[in-house]
């Protein structure tokens, strides 16, 4: 079966060749775990391939973001990378000029149409929506966010992107179940000193290694240890 690397060589080890392409993915894990850098990770080793590649923010200025992905090396200037501000402050000079944070917040179909017009009018490969936490915070009532998700995701499913969703809610239950597969970053301070664990809870189509490794937040982003294990209680 046909792999996709994440661009971290120890994580596709763990996946067993990395991403099966075409699928949804979720990264898990609290603030500061790295979601937004692996995600990122991602995305720049679709750059490499010639991939087209669209990033959506609704937490993180874009400025800020190029800011803090520039300290790993990462170009986000690059011609096959689309960025899109949808943070509360932003800008609108994209695909969501002239719709309000708030009018999309609240109607999870005008976030649906804006992001079809965008993957209508070019061809990516892979996509990254980060984080999610943001989006299910302005749906208050379950039942009607499960029903807004599941149709979001099945129609950019239907474009067959490889889609890498991040949240740093722990009650995401519908979107674990929804998606083919579920990455978990985690931490534990132990003796004064951060541990860090990365742990593959789900991976349709596929065998994966289910050991908890450990991974670091280095210069050129995560590196993931995938022969050693963690102990510590993670």
């Amino acid at each position: 079966m046909k792999r996709i690397s994440t661009g971290v060589e120890g994580l596709d080890k763990m996946l067993n060749g990395g991403l099966i392409p075409g699928r949804a993915y979720l990264i898990k894990g609290g603030p500061g775990a790295g979601k937004t850098t692996l995600a990122m990770q991602f995305l720049m080793e679709g750059t490499k391939k010639g991939e087209k590649c669209l990033y959506i923010t609704f937490e993180e200025p874009i400025s800020t973001l190029k800011e803090d992905m520039s300290k790993f090396g990462f170009d986000l200037d690059h011609p096959n990378i689309k960025l899109v501000d949808a943070t509360p402050v932003g800008e609108k000079k994209t695909i969501f000029a002239d719709v309000l944070y708030e009018e999309f917040a609240t109607s999870f179909e005008k976030l649906t149409r804006a992001i079809s017009e965008e993957l209508n009018a070019e061809n990516y490969s892979r996509i990254v929506i980060d984080p999610l936490t943001m989006i299910r915070l302005t749906i208050i009532d379950e039942l009607e966010y499960r029903r807004t998700f599941m149709a979001f995701l099945k129609t950019i499913s239907k474009y067959k992107a490889t889609i890498i969703l991040t949240s740093e809610l722990r009650d995401s239950d519908i979107e674990e179940y929804l998606v083919s597969g579920v990455i978990e970053l985690r931490s534990i301070e132990e003796r004064g000193k951060t541990l860090r664990g990365i742990k593959i809870t789900k991976f349709r189509g596929s065998t994966f290694d289910e050991e908890i490794r450990p991974y670091k937040i280095t210069d050129k982003g995560i590196e993931v240890y995938h022969q050693e294990v963690l102990f510590h209680g993670v």
